[in-house]
């Protein structure tokens, strides 16, 4: 039997324990979400930069790659590059390649930090509002682990995901504290929160409508007089909490106005003549059941699921329209179960910015689309079963049995679909696979194919692209480069000029004058070439095709000292072994001897198969 002192040693361990106080529990449980969700995307830190968007947010952007500097933040804060404006997640690209240069692994590194980031603060805002900390804990858990999510922390260009939804989520964690005791500063924070978000994805435009829901419940700001946990919030007339969000109102406004414009200049909207209004709310009607459905099977993921011209059969979009409505109905009905509503209408509200009625790009729906609209989905799932299981006076252990289940079952489908984007080769086949007439993917895995030299096996991918989708512009540019290095120099200007033709993007633009340029200047007519790098360098300053096509014209008419100018500014944006080749050449006919040998060493460094590169610059100088 133990003594008087023991049972008090025990005692005293047992209150000193992990969970002996709510805020220790608390901690220990948050810190385990992190520590879950930093093992499920480890993996992704050994991955590469996809070759969708990377190039344009960090490996070819002159900006990004120019380092943090005054002049970098005045460009992140008035650039619509890649049709949005977004200065948070520019400068946040920025500041990653001064710390991780090239280096994919850094940028991979922030992304899941964010991820894990975002996982504890849900938590612990869930907890704080609700009172309830399991139910709190399985909906964080979900959050960190479903499939769903891998598209936004595995992608580098979904920074901007990840960032919004940071500022998203202590948005609601300052008006929480603000509706506590209403004030012009607790506000303001909720004002600034909000603006920030808008700053690194305009996704989150929905926040007022989102805390009208928040102040339903779990704030329950609309019942006055109500005593439980939500008491602690000052209640107002509904009349009183919209004007109240008047001002966040005002901002996303702001936010909707200049986010059209950035898109309508980089010419990511599509018109009324190319989808119709009423083929968008059919799209959109199958759109939100599809999502609906992949929250629950989280099968068949893929980084985009195009958007065909012709409307989704009448049955698929009958079924989805009254499926929508049925579960709108039922949770309208089940008013005691107000999570169930707003969990409902969160799932729906946050989606209408991305479900299409405006459409932008070639997407009919996106993984990275669910990262915010899931969280009111997990609300239903993890409050309803718990209130069920409550009724039917169900032990909240044996609740624990299949919740931990569901999550080893998640956490092992997401490992798998992180698998997939551990190259892009492998990336783009599977989502060739899995979709229909996807000539982005195509395009894509046509670009992975060429990244590794492998340009026979690239080409019928860019030739399929181009049959289902005959206007776009990067199948024909890659296919006239194709053209252009078989020596069949007619069709390369015939393809050069249907870009010119099809797209108004700049970059294209420009690789197809430089295109025409590298024809010109093989068929003898070095007038028509110059013109046509210039007018190429024009558009984008920064296409080291042109300047080295520039280079090759100035080093046929002796003038070696403008071509050593020429390709050393080629190999300053895209250093080349064929590019330091060609410098070490007109460097060595200006008598620069020293500076050619540390041209033609450089070359060396870098190069896979020097003697490749040798007789490929010998190629072009005898052109």
């Amino acid at each position: 039997m133990p003594s008087a002192t023991s049972k008090t040693r025990l005692e005293a361990a047992s209150a000193a324990g992990p969970f002996s106080s709510p805020e220790k529990r608390t901690v220990i449980l948050a810190l385990l979400l992190i520590l879950a969700t930093l093992a499920l995307y480890n993996p992704a830190s050994r991955h590469p930069f996809v070759n969708f968007d990377d190039d344009g947010y960090v490996t070819n952007n002159a900006h990004v790659r120019a380092g943090l500097s005054w002049g970098t933040v005045k460009w992140a804060l008035t650039t619509t590059e890649l049709a949005n404006w977004h200065p948070l997640t520019w400068l946040s690209h920025v500041l990653d390649f001064q710390l991780f240069g090239l280096n994919p692994a850094g940028h991979h590194d922030t992304n899941i930090l964010l991820h894990a980031a975002n996982v504890a603060l849900l938590f612990l805002l869930l907890q704080w509002t609700t009172g309830f900390t399991w139910r709190s804990l399985m909906v964080a858990a979900l959050f960190a682990l479903h499939p769903i999510n891998v598209e936004s922390v595995a992608w580098i260009s979904e920074r901007k995901n990840l960032l919004s939804m940071l500022f998203f989520l202590l948005a609601l964690w300052a008006y929480a504290w603000y509706a506590r005791n209403p004030g012009m500063r607790r506000y303001a924070i909720v004002v600034f929160c909000f603006g920030l978000g808008l700053m690194a994805k305009p996704q989150i435009i929905t926040l007022p409508f989102v805390l009208l829901l928040w102040d339903y419940w779990p704030l329950r700001r609309m019942f006055p007089g109500q005593r439980d946990l939500a008491s602690r919030h000052a209640a107002r007339p509904f009349s009183a909490l919209v004007l109240e969000k008047i001002p966040l109102l005002v901002l996303a406004a702001v936010s909707a106005i200049i986010t059209m414009e950035a898109q309508r200049a980089g010419g990511a909207l599509r018109s009324a003549l190319e989808v119709s209004f009423a083929a968008r709310l059919e799209n959109a009607a199958v759109a939100y059941a599809r999502y609906f459905g992949k929250a629950f099977w989280p099968a068949r993921l893929a980084p985009l699921y195009p958007l065909h011209a012709s409307s989704p059969p009448g049955w698929q979009v009958a079924a989805a329209s009254l499926f929508l409505l049925a579960v709108t109905v039922a949770v309208v009905m089940a008013r005691k179960q107000r999570y169930l509503m707003v969990g409902w209408f969160w799932f729906l509200g946050t989606l209408v910015p991305m479900i299409g009625l405006v459409q932008v790009g070639e997407a009919a729906m996106a993984d990275r689309y669910a990262y915010l609209p899931f969280l009111g989905l997990f609300f239903m799932v993890c409050w309803g079963v718990a209130e069920w299981a409550a009724q039917l006076k169900i032990s909240p252990h044996w609740l624990a049995i299949p919740g931990l289940a569901a999550l080893v079952a998640l956490a092992g489908m997401g490992h798998f679909q992180l698998g997939y984007w551990s190259d892009n080769v492998t990336l783009w086949s599977h989502t060739i696979e899995i979709t229909r007439a996807n000539f982005v993917a195509q395009d894509n895995l046509g670009g992975a194919l060429l990244l590794r030299g492998n340009l026979d096996e690239a080409m019928p991918h860019f030739r399929t692209a181009s049959q289902i989708n005959p206007r776009d512009p990067l199948a024909t540019i890659n296919i006239a480069s194709y053209e252009l290095q078989k020596g069949h120099l007619k069709s390369a200007i015939e393809l050069c000029n249907r870009v010119l033709q099809i797209t108004s993007n700049a970059g294209l633009r420009s690789n197809a004058l430089s295109g025409l340029g590298s024809a010109y200047r093989q068929q003898g007519k070095p007038g028509e070439a110059e013109q046509s790098y210039e007018d190429a360098l024009k558009l984008f300053p920064g296409n080291a095709r042109a300047w080295v096509g520039l280079g090759l014209l100035s080093q046929k008419t002796g003038d070696f000292t403008q071509a050593a100018n020429r390709f050393s500014r080629a190999v300053e944006i895209e250093p080349t072994d064929i590019g330091y080749l060609l410098l070490a050449k007109a460097l060595e006919r200006t008598g620069r001897s020293v500076e050619a040998q540390d041209a033609a060493q450089a070359a060396q460094q870098i190069s896979s198969d020097l003697s490749a590169a040798q007789q490929e610059a010998g190629k072009l100088l005898a052109q």
